[in-house]
């Protein structure tokens, strides 16, 4: 049984069923039935047109459920059609659902929590973290904006922000390691570029690329992290590299910067870089000042505050860092780094092992373990 097919299938029959008129919530409980359908009879006899299976299979189930709810009785007349016999076309609808999902009735926050859930495959826990806010908080958000859409005709896509912040996030979910979805958010990128000119797009499309391109230097045969000095950049896709950059100073040309730019910038200048230490750490600070003022983020200052580090010290690193809630995922970890360059192994190991305790995921929680275990040992003799 192939689920990863199942998966690729399930954006496009979502849509088929939402253009032929079925509220979100409706159309996603009749898909999910539907995949559950394929789960028990594929085996068996897998048919040859799958996706055309799925619309039939889900549009019934959808035409049931409705049938059975004497209030939308009233839609009746929109929804009896069958779907016309046949192949389904071969189009892939992921990133028109991407839009209809960025609905203009619901706030951009809610509209990429919700595509994140019902389209990028992300769990709520993942979707939370992402947000900074606890998981129940971005269940409630969810279930408010499934509430708000029920009943909607989806005939108003989205606006080009909340799309590209989806994809945004569901590139980094996917470049953590933590569920492959990278080369997706690369690829419906690519299509959103090719159909809107936008330095936006173009931005977060060269940002990704540049990341991309340093994914197999990222990881040690046995699967630890390799932090960014310490990568082999002979293992760096140069192509990549020079596409994004290309992309990139386009964009740039137009004068017109967004904060997906901005961070693209400060990406190419570490591909740049020949080693490590030949890295522009103050034309990163500058650019990390550009981001700050673009989107007052916090994570943004954080970063930040490792890039003050290198260029002026680490005691200008701890300075900025001291403004920022300790409460910021990888506080610890970077207040651990700055105190370990400015000389202190006791505070920087004690604080490698809070920052591995509160690691999201386990590749992320070694290397901090292991950190903390390579300074205690360096006291020990």
């Amino acid at each position: 049984m192939d689920e990863a097919l199942l998966r690729s299938l399930t954006p496009g029959v979502l849509t088929v069923l939402v253009r032929r008129g079925a509220d979100f919530t409706a159309a996603e409980d009749a898909v999910q039935e539907a995949l559950v359908e394929a789960l028990r009879v594929w085996p068996a006899d897998q048919p040859g047109d799958a996706k055309g299976w799925l619309v039939t299979v889900a549009w019934r189930k959808f035409l049931d459920a409705t049938r059975a709810d004497t209030a939308r009785r009233r839609r009746e007349d929109r929804v009896e059609k069958e779907p016309a016999p046949g192949p389904a076309p071969a189009v892939d609808d992921t990133l028109q659902l991407y839009f209809l999902c960025a609905h203009p009735s619901l706030t951009p926050a809610s509209a990429v929590a919700l595509t994140l859930r019902a389209v990028g495959g992300l769990t709520t826990r993942q979707i939370a973290a992402a947000y900074l806010v606890p998981e129940a908080t971005m269940a409630q958000r969810i279930s408010r904006a499934k509430r708000t859409i029920s009943g909607v005709r989806f005939d108003r896509p989205g606006d080009v922000a909340t799309v590209l912040r989806v994809l945004y996030l569901v590139f980094n979910e996917g470049y953590s390691g933590d569920v492959d979805l990278a080369a997706e958010a690369i690829r419906l990128t690519r299509q959103l570029a090719a159909r809107i000119d936008h330095p936006e797009v173009a931005g977060l499309l060269a940002l990704m690329l540049l990341h991309h391109a340093r994914r197999a230097a990222r990881t040690a045969p046995d699967g630890s992290l390799v932090p960014l000095a310490e990568q082999d950049r002979g293992r760096w896709d140069t192509a990549l590299i020079a596409e994004g950059v290309g992309i990139l100073q386009a964009a740039l040309a137009r004068d017109r910067l967004g904060e997906f730019q901005a961070q693209a910038a400060v990406a190419a200048l570490h591909a740049d870089a020949p080693t490590a230490e030949e890295t522009d750490w103050v034309q990163i600070v500058e650019w990390y000042d550009e981001l700050a003022r673009l989107t007052d983020s916090p994570v943004v200052r954080l970063n930040r505050a490792v890039a003050v580090g290198e260029a002026d010290g680490p005691r200008a690193g701890l300075a900025a860092l001291a403004a920022l809630d300790p409460a910021l995922p990888r506080h610890a970890a970077v207040a651990a780094y700055l105190h370990e360059r400015d000389g202190d192994p006791a505070t920087a190991a004690r604080l490698y092992a809070e920052a591995a305790h509160k690691a999201s995921n386990l590749a992320e929680r070694d290397h901090l373990t292991r950190q903390a275990a390579r300074l205690n040992a360096r006291r020990v003799r």
